[in-house]
């Protein structure tokens, strides 16, 4: 299993042998460390816990310090799944760079959506909204109807009803992603396709 941790660059494209364009996403992905190796024995399963980035000491707890103390003040940890045979290839303080990934290895990548903020029906559930005319004055986006003794029954609103609220800012995984490009002189990583986002967003690149 290969696994590291990185953030979104940006699109671009990449042109294979024969010319033919792909639209590819470019992931600055620098070298993770392992924090802490999880058991079955100590912890009921097993797991390689990896550090990413840079964060300031007074921006951390103490528990936090002492979890990473001697290793690096790391801004993001993440687990990773991995057998009990794989997790005893590594050791605590070990390096995990994107040299382990090559050409045409298929990924999962988990990164958070763009929020939106608070959004109506039509945007959030792309409802088709109300009638433009026979009486209809400002009802063109309205949901219609979300209760009564219709299909809602006894006059409530149904759990799970869709209706306006927060949009966007979920955790999303794309699958079977293929790795086009693997940089390991400027530490990136180009997928092809898009990826779920802003620019600088956490991502987290697995393979089995």
């Amino acid at each position: 299993m290969k696994f590291i941790l990185g953030t979104k660059k940006g699109m671009t494209q990449v042109f294979d042998e024969a010319g033919i364009s792909y639209p590819a996403t470019v992931l600055s992905v620098e070298p993770v460390t392992v924090v802490a190796i999880k058991t079955i024995a100590t912890d009921g399963y097993n797991a390689v816990q990896v550090g990413y980035g840079i964060q300031k000491e007074q921006r951390l707890t103490k528990a936090e310090i002492g979890q990473r103390k001697g290793l690096g003040m790391f801004r993001h940890l993440a687990e990773f799944r991995v057998s009990a045979e794989q997790a005893a290839t590594y050791k605590v303080g070990d390096k995990v760079s994107v040299e382990q990934f090559i050409l045409g290895d298929k990924v999962a990548v988990r990164s958070r959506s763009k929020g939106k903020g608070f959004q109506g029906g039509v945007k959030r559930y792309h409802f088709k909204g109300g009638p433009r005319t026979h009486g209809q004055k400002h009802s063109e986006r309205e949901v219609g109807s979300i209760g009564g003794p219709g299909r809602g029954g006894s006059g409530r609103v149904p759990k799970g009803k869709r209706m306006p609220g927060r949009m966007g800012g979920d955790m999303i995984t794309v699958m079977n992603l293929k790795v086009l490009q693997v940089l390991p002189e400027t530490n990136e990583l180009v997928l092809q396709g898009s990826l779920p986002g802003v620019r600088g967003v956490l991502v987290t690149i697995e393979s089995k």
